[in-house]
């Protein structure tokens, strides 16, 4: 009966084995890397067998949540600003701060609008313009960026009052497809993603009209998986993640040397 049971217990771990102890990362991730992060993290399990999780949203509320202990193995930031805060509170791997590329943002309208985006942000002028979705520049780089940009073009003041706010870059793009918004300052790699492109119309709007979007990313000293962290960031570094970004419109030339 003994000998049964313990057949029993070690049949039992033995099946739990490959479960128990499975690797996986859980990313906090800016919603601009969306598409560009599936790729890369699509490619990344394949070649390793690992999972990733990839939850998106804003670096602000991203920034707030592992400052409150979120169980996060890394975070992906639309900025500098808030990985550069967690390292100096001590909530990061020592070593692992990474600028993964620079963003850029664009005006986007659907297909439909007759807004002409050859004349700019000075678009946004138009009278038929009811509404403009702009991210919260509260905890959204991308929103900060566009208040920038707005307040270089002189229109800030004209067309602040018209803003339909995002909680992300991602909610306000959808803002924009689904007719909530008669146009919107979102990221371009959300106008290249497959969810936008060839729905709408987009001009970007030049780098040195806004602050520059650098963007980093930390892995988190919450991390329970340290090692296969380091192994993700380091890929994130390699020339097909490179190539990933590129194809979604990030600048990876500003990216800190490997």
């Amino acid at each position: 009966m003994k000998n049964a049971l313990l057949l029993l217990i070690l049949a039992t771990v033995g099946l739990c084995a490959p479960l128990c102890f499975a690797q996986d990362l859980t990313i906090a991730a800016a919603s601009d890397l969306q598409s560009a992060m599936q790729a890369i993290t699509s490619r990344f399990e394949k070649e390793t067998g690992t999972e990733i999780k990839a939850i998106y949203g804003s670096s602000g509320n991203f920034f707030q949540q592992v400052q409150n202990g979120a169980p996060y193995d890394m975070f992906f930031s639309a900025n500098l600003d808030f990985p550069k805060k967690l390292e100096d509170g001590g909530l990061i791997e020592a070593g692992s701060f990474y600028q993964y590329a620079r963003g850029k943002i664009v005006i986007w309208v659907r297909n439909d609008s007759r807004v002409n985006l050859e004349q700019g942000l000075q678009a946004l002028l138009d009278p038929g313009i009811k509404k403009i979705a702009v991210a919260n520049p509260l905890h959204a780089p991308y929103g900060q960026a566009a208040v920038s940009a707005l307040r270089k073009a002189g229109i800030y003041e004209k067309v602040s009052d018209r803003f339909v706010l995002g909680e992300n870059i991602s909610q306000t793009a959808s803002f924009v497809t689904s007719g909530a918004a008669d146009v919107g300052i979102i990221a371009l790699s959300l106008a290249l993603s497959p969810n936008m492109k060839g729905k709408g119309r987009y001009a970007e709007i030049p780098p040195s009209e806004y602050p520059p979007l650098n963007q980093a990313c930390v892995i988190l000293n919450s991390s329970k998986n340290k090692a296969l962290a380091q192994k993700f960031l380091t890929y994130v570094k390699s020339a097909p993640a490179r190539k990933e970004l590129e194809s979604y419109g990030f600048d990876v030339t500003s990216q800190t040397a490997p």
